[in-house]
């Protein structure tokens, strides 16, 4: 099969598409002739060598990605035999060996693919789906919520936007660049503004004031100065809800934080809902993907998808890296 290898941490150039031997599955595990693979900003960490929810491989080469969907093509022993030939999407947890051909998973991960998604969007929801419902579990949304969503154009953003929507809620979308102000109008958000220009704080007071409103949540994945502004737009009882930040320049880097007091002398809540919390808040992890799924087989969430060869999964990375994707970045051999 043709794959894809790190064969020594570093820059996305070390990513090299090649040919390798087929694997094989194990006890409980299946054979999955991949259509489509996720890839996470976490691969990029992973592929400098770098610490994480998982640990960087002990060994190289070694073949990324944790998402996977196509057929089932094989299956070890001890499989149940139904699996065969079904159309399935998983995550792969802490083995990679998703940027392949031909991927291996353990049966218990597997999901069918919903009638009316593809491969490709299979892949988003069981990832990004399942972490922006997670996000979605500490804010319970209504016709009354005003909600903020930084990176709105990005893969959790827009279903942040999309279901804050059909909630009936009113949604500022900030995202950055022409481009992707545009795809956050798209997916439905009251207001769209593009967070690199100086004058969008103003614009955003702007609109809230003449409707009487004030922010209720900000959902925060870029931290920094961003952020600040944002936050400044909730009013008394607003949540700050973070689950990432970003590493440029524009935003600091940082996540935004704030003291107790702070807090207090605002009248809001600060809480950070990534890891173990998320997950349990949700109902475990698979419960979050089975949700995610059926959210996107019933067309009330549309993953953004942007789609790149298997052979250019050196440069998906570098556009995850620069900021240069919309939406989930997927992998098509």
């Amino acid at each position: 099969m043709h794959a894809v290898r790190l064969h020594a941490f570093g820059p996305a150039e070390n990513l090299v598409y090649e040919e390798t031997e087929d694997p094989a599955p194990g006890p409980g595990q299946v054979l999955v002739a991949v259509e489509a693979a996720g890839v996470h900003l976490l691969d990029t960490a992973l592929r400098e060598g770098q610490a994480g929810p998982y640990p960087a491989p002990a060994e190289l080469p070694t073949i990324p990605g944790r998402e996977v969907a196509g057929t089932v093509t094989a299956l070890g022993d001890s499989t149940g035999a139904d699996w065969l030939g079904k159309r399935v999407v998983a995550h792969l947890g802490a083995a990679p060996g998703g940027y392949a051909e031909l991927a291996v998973s353990g049966s218990d991960r597997l999901h069918e693919i919903p009638e009316g998604l593809d491969a490709a969007e299979a892949v988003a929801m069981i990832g990004t789906g399942r972490t922006a419902l997670g996000i979605l579990g500490f804010t319970p949304l209504g016709p009354a919520s005003v909600v903020v969503v930084t990176a709105a154009a990005g893969g959790i953003g827009t279903l942040l936007v999309q279901y804050a929507k059909n909630a009936g809620a009113t949604v500022i979308a900030l995202a950055g660049g022409p481009a992707k102000v545009a795809r956050a109008a798209v997916n439905g958000a009251d207001l769209a503004l593009d967070y690199t220009r100086p004058d969008w704080p103003r614009h955003a007071r702007g609109h809230l004031a003449a409707a009487g409103l004030r922010a209720t949540v900000v959902y925060d994945s870029v931290g920094g100065t961003t952020a600040r502004a944002a936050v400044d737009l909730l009013g008394p009882g607003g949540q700050h809800i973070v689950y990432g930040w970003s590493g440029s320049g524009l935003h600091d880097g940082q996540p935004l934080t704030f003291t107790p007091q702070e807090l207090a002398e605002r009248s809001i809540t600060s809480s950070s809902v990534l890891g173990p919390r998320m997950i349990e808040n949700g109902g475990g992890l698979r419960a979050l993907e089975t949700r995610a799924l059926a959210e996107a087989a019933a067309g009330r969430l549309r993953p953004a998808v942007q789609r790149h060869p298997l052979a250019e999964a050196a440069a998906a990375h570098r556009a995850l890296e620069t900021r240069g994707t919309m939406g989930k970045v997927v992998l098509e051999p």
